[in-house]
């Protein structure tokens, strides 16, 4: 006698094949949902590293030219700062390769299918849950350790290299621009740590505020060495036994002066890292163990958000991703975008407030999530119930 209410082969497995791998427990259209979504969430993370690599190439050349970092850190920190910003990306890229899965399903006409064969909400949230689970752990994983670590390792690197000359380009026996100035630097010998220096010479110009004409300046020095200030953040070079030469353009006003020593401001390093940005790259241990500084309770909440936001985006894309195959196709992919922009700016709200001492630590950024989780919950009920049929008039 055939079984009248038996699922469609896609919905179950045979006995046999639950004894087969693990892999093959799942159902059919579990393993076919699941592969969707990752492929759809790897393709967006792809997509969104490139462009914060490409912004952070950008943004690491110009601080190169003009000195504040040098040239040879550039692919480190490329590398460290990736690790970083993988805990805002992945919760993202999560969100929109559910969308873009699961939206592609509804508008070819196969969620319909799916769902005329016994799929209802619960059998949707299954290869979600198995998906974002184990991202939950690896994003914290690098909330909690390794971004932090990363962090730390980059401000290290740069404080060791603000030591040096060669963070500003210098080179022995080659003319230079001036590290964010205009005019050019030359250094005949260097030691091997680039902190002195013999045989500089120097050429800066700038505009004369009074006569708008150009004031050249003309420094020459024997030796010398870098130095930091008191606060550990400003650096100097110490030219010693030299004369400067200075003058307008044009004019015969030149003056020439000799001196002893002659102290010339280099622009900050880019990793003195102020008391802030060291508290937020603690390791988490320490944060737990400052229960009374607000920026450390806010930097511990900030941690946790990276997972917690993997879960309130995976369920908030679930009914954005409900669309007609009329729809336009990127029309809810703008609005998952805009629901990003106000959660996430929700979330930089929750912790500067905890850093600033207006909201206690205590509440931490629930009320974020809470309103998100109702929200996701509401759409999801409202998607999956039925309208009533309209009456004749």
């Amino acid at each position: 006698m055939t079984d009248t209410h038996a699922k469609p082969s896609i919905l179950r497995q045979s006995l046999a094949a639950l004894r087969g791998s693990r892999w093959l427990r799942l159902r059919i259209v579990d393993r076919y949902l699941l592969g969707e979504v990752a492929t759809s969430v790897l393709a967006a993370s792809v997509i969104l590293l490139l462009v914060m690599v490409g912004g952070a190439v950008a943004d690491l050349l110009a601080k190169i030219a003009r000195g504040r970092i040098p040239a040879d850190l550039l692919f480190t920190l490329i590398g460290l700062r990736s690790v970083g910003a993988l805990t805002i990306l992945l919760p993202l890229a999560i969100l929109l390769g559910v969308l873009l899965a699961y939206g592609r399903l509804w508008r070819d006409s196969e969620m319909a299918v799916l769902q005329s064969s016994g799929l209802d909400a619960r059998g949707l949230l299954r290869p979600l849950a198995l998906f974002a689970l184990p991202a939950m752990v690896v994003l914290g994983v690098l909330s909690f350790w390794l971004a932090p670590a990363a962090d730390r390792l980059s401000q290290r690197l740069m404080q060791e290299a603000s030591r040096s000359l060669i963070v500003a380009g210098l080179e022995p026996g080659r003319f230079v621009d001036l590290p964010g100035r205009d005019g050019v630097i030359y250094v005949g010998e260097m030691s091997a740590d680039g902190t002195q220096f013999k045989r500089m010479f120097i050429e800066n110009e700038r505009p004369d505020k009074q006569s708008g004409k150009t004031r050249i300046d003309v420094i020459t020095a024997t030796h010398g060495y870098l130095y930091h200030d008191a606060d550990g953040i400003g650096r100097y070079i110490a030219l010693q036994d030299g004369f400067r030469v200075e003058g307008k353009l044009g004019e015969d006003d030149f003056r020439l002066v000799r001196f002893a020593r002659n102290d010339i401001k280099l622009p900050d390093g880019e990793g003195d890292a102020n008391e802030i940005s060291a508290k937020r790259s603690a390791p988490t241990g320490a944060l737990l163990r400052a229960s009374d500084d607000p920026v450390m309770r806010a930097e511990l909440h900030w941690r946790l958000a990276a997972p917690l936001s993997v879960l309130v985006l995976t369920l908030l894309a679930l009914p954005l991703s409900k669309s007609s195959p009329r729809e336009p196709r990127y029309a809810r992919l703008l609005l998952a975008l805009l629901a990003w922009l106000v959660y996430y700016n929700g979330l930089l709200l929750g912790r500067s407030w905890i850093s600033a001492g207006k909201l206690a630590p205590g509440f931490g950024l629930w009320w974020v999530y809470l309103p998100a989780l109702a929200l996701a919950a509401w759409l999801i009920w409202s998607s999956q119930r039925l309208r009533a049929p309209r009456r004749a008039a």
